[in-house]
């Protein structure tokens, strides 16, 4: 908090999933955006995809929740969307730290493209 109570967003680049309306992110409950998830039951995410053109994107908010039961099947498909094979070096390791996983239901979006 600073001084007057206002919070400061807490922003940091995550591996994710996109399914059935909800992003998924794997993490640790000892992160501070786990934390805060706990907290405030809220997050806001950005999503941008294209080095070149089309480029686009998505930014958006939306309730927040921390599932902890039965994560490995989500947080295996999470990995496996930036890991060829769980066999690969540190995949099995963020694996092993990945403790829960935060569910944002998004209310609020705006996307671009050009």
């Amino acid at each position: 908090m600073q001084d007057g109570g206002a919070s400061v967003a807490h922003v940091v680049p995550v591996w994710y999933m996109y399914e059935d309306g909800s992003l998924y992110i794997g993490t640790n409950s000892q992160t501070v955006k786990a934390k805060n998830v706990t907290r405030t039951g809220r997050a806001s995410f950005c999503v941008d995809a294209g080095v070149r053109t089309p480029i686009f994107g998505v930014v958006g908010q939306g309730k927040a929740e921390l599932l902890r039961d039965d994560i490995t099947e989500i947080a295996t498909r999470i990995l496996l969307r930036y890991y060829t094979s769980m066999k690969e070096p540190g995949a099995a390791e963020l694996l092993s730290e990945t403790d829960c996983i935060i569910r944002i239901i998004p209310d609020k979006t705006t996307s671009w493209s050009y």
